[in-house]
């Protein structure tokens, strides 16, 4: 046990990402500008990575925080088809320490289990958030319903930072239902504000640090104007179609745009219909150390979190996998 434990960790080392090529609209466009729109530090295209049995999309893991802390790591896992009574896709038991992976589902269901004695499914719509603090294990796989029915198994996995004065914190598990969070709609956008509050849309979902997480789908030729703090970060990840933004730059299904802090307005036009997430929040301007799903802010931590998984403390990998 204690090599497949070493293997893993060295096996899910943070990977990095490409730079896509710059994509201009020129024609058909309907975007207007405004002085406090914020300005494009880079768009980037996510690479394509398996995660166990998993095919994913990963935008980024563990770079450019200065742009997109307190989030570490984005990845997109499907669309994949599953049939009735395929094995699961799976991810075997795994520790984390320092980090909330939270997950949120667009289609399908999963299975959760941790050891903290949480045992699960998630469906369309959920948000769950597993606050790794000082240590814990969980298994992660297509779920209950998917294997009797089969369907479309299709959502987000991405990581929060812990600011550092909770790293050491008790663990904790906890499944968030659509109706905790905040809905906008409109004839030509519809917007779930998963995380944070945009408008009078808030989400009840409570943070260890300020963030935000939208889940936006505009009709064919739509404008919208997302407001945020100056002071944060902000990026867009796009999920399908293409949206025109500052730059008269254009964003393509399972690309990244990242952008400036120091303004407000985030400036949207879609010519075409369009889906796609907005995240960010209050920078943690922290030093990262990370090693596979430990992140910590020493190395010094590291290694503690190194010990304390081989030592058991996090709990058992082989009773998290049954």
């Amino acid at each position: 046990m204690d090599m497949k434990r070493r293997e893993f960790i060295k096996g899910s080392a943070i990977l990095g990402m490409t730079v896509a090529n710059s994509n201009l609209i020129t024609a058909n466009s309907g975007m207007y500008h405004d002085k406090s729109e914020r300005k494009i530090y880079r768009i980037l295209s996510a690479d394509r990575v398996n995660v166990g049995t998993l095919p994913v999309m990963r935008a980024f893991a563990g770079n450019h925080l200065d742009y997109v802390s307190p989030y570490v790591l984005f990845d997109e896992f499907g669309p994949v088809n599953v049939n009735p009574g395929d094995d699961p896709l799976r991810v075997d038991a795994h520790p984390h320490a320092g980090v909330s992976p939270t997950t949120y589902f667009l289609e399908g269901t999963g299975h959760h289990k941790d050891s903290l004695n949480y045992d699960f499914q998630i469906g369309k719509g959920d948000f769950m958030m597993f606050n790794s603090g000082k240590g814990a294990i969980h298994m992660e796989e297509s779920g209950e319903e998917l294997y009797k029915n089969g369907g479309s198994y299709h959502g987000f996995q991405i990581w929060l930072n812990t600011p550092s004065k909770y790293k050491f914190m008790d663990p904790t598990t906890l499944v968030h239902r659509t109706n905790e969070m905040g809905k906008i709609k409109n004839p030509k956008y519809s917007i779930n504000v998963v995380l944070g509050e945009l408008g009078e849309a808030k989400s009840k979902i409570e943070l260890l640090t300020p963030a935000f997480f939208y889940h936006v789908k505009m009709k064919e030729d739509s404008r919208l104007d997302i407001p945020t703090d100056p002071t944060h970060n902000a990026f867009i990840y796009q999920i399908k179609g293409a949206i025109e933004l500052e730059g008269a730059r254009k964003l393509d299904t399972n690309q990244v745009v990242l952008f400036q802090r120091g303004d407000s307005l985030i400036n949207i036009y879609s010519e075409c219909e369009s889906e796609f997430l907005v995240l960010g929040g209050l920078p943690l301007d922290e030093v990262v150390y990370s090693y596979g799903p430990f992140v910590m802010n020493t190395e010094e931590q590291i290694k503690q979190c190194m010990k304390n998984y081989h030592a058991g403390l996090m709990g058992n990998p082989e009773l998290v996998n049954l």
